[in-house]
């Protein structure tokens, strides 16, 4: 079992695990305070979670800088947030410097155009290691990566939200019309079973509640494309199309990846 958590919370959160083995080292001590198993068991969650917290929020971002990677805002921060704080508790909010700052001017801009906007922030990277993975993508493995939500309106009012469909930004996403590219069906047709597997298991139920906002979303690509230190951004392609994006830099991350249709993926070069 202690293999298996280890492995588990390393792979969901990369110091975790380290974090698991030294909480042990608390066990001999917490044990003595009852003889309740089940109060033996909180204790030393509690310890683990402490032990946790205090690395995840006090070390590990002072460790990070060495490794070129520095945290991302945990709460907004020049009109950039991250969409979910578990993004933060799990360590997934780590970019090079130069991309955290793009990140805050874009977000100043957008705000500046559209007045009370804050830009979303989803996945980034760990905070170290290059190539170690962030299930389950494929690239954000170096810093360099970072993922944004879309931009929406509350349907009934019309008016926009700073608030998304998905709770974690992703699986909900701006299907293409009958007369556009279908580059979810193509994908799954050429037997990529992940294209479309977030759509499956992420709730569809507030979909309803809001509407894609075409302008302040091309805006938001347009503004991460024109800035020098960005070398690629993904969307998908029926969007691409559909918002006029004409940049060079704005391309199609292959069926190997999953669909770009519920966020912008950006990079540095």
């Amino acid at each position: 079992m202690t293999i298996i958590l280890f492995c588990l919370l390393t792979v969901l959160t990369q110091v975790g695990g380290l974090v698991y083995l030294l909480s042990i080292l608390t066990h001999k001590l917490t044990d003595k305070w009852t003889n309740n198993k089940y109060l033996k068991a909180t204790y030393r969650f509690t310890s683990f979670l402490t032990l946790y917290c205090l690395t995840t929020f006090l070390i590990v971002p002072v460790i990070a800088k060495p490794f070129g990677r520095v945290p991302l805002p945990l709460t907004e921060t020049n009109y950039l947030q991250p969409l979910n704080i578990l993004t933060c508790f799990l360590n997934r909010n780590y970019v090079r410097p130069e991309l955290k700052q793009t990140a805050f001017e874009v977000a100043t801009k957008m705000n500046d155009k559209f007045p009370g906007t804050t830009t979303n922030y989803l996945d980034a990277n760990f905070p170290f290691i290059d190539k170690f993975p962030l299930i389950p993508h494929l690239s954000h493995n170096d810093g360099k990566k970072l993922d944004l939500s879309f931009c929406y309106r509350d349907t009934k009012t019309g008016e926009p939200t700073n608030e998304c469909p998905s709770f974690i930004g992703y699986g909900i996403c701006e299907e293409p019309r009958p007369d556009e590219k279908n580059t979810a069906d193509f994908c799954a047709y050429k037997g990529y079973w992940q294209y479309s597997f977030l759509t499956k298991v992420i709730s569809q139920d507030s979909k309803r509640d809001f509407t894609f906002d075409s302008d302040k979303t091309r805006e938001l690509v347009n503004l991460f494309a024109t800035q020098p230190t960005i070398d690629k951004i993904f969307i998908e392609p029926h969007l691409k199309t559909r918002l006029n994006l004409i940049s060079d830099k704005i391309r199609f991350h292959g069926c190997q990846a999953v669909r770009h249709d519920d966020h912008i993926h950006i990079q540095l070069k």
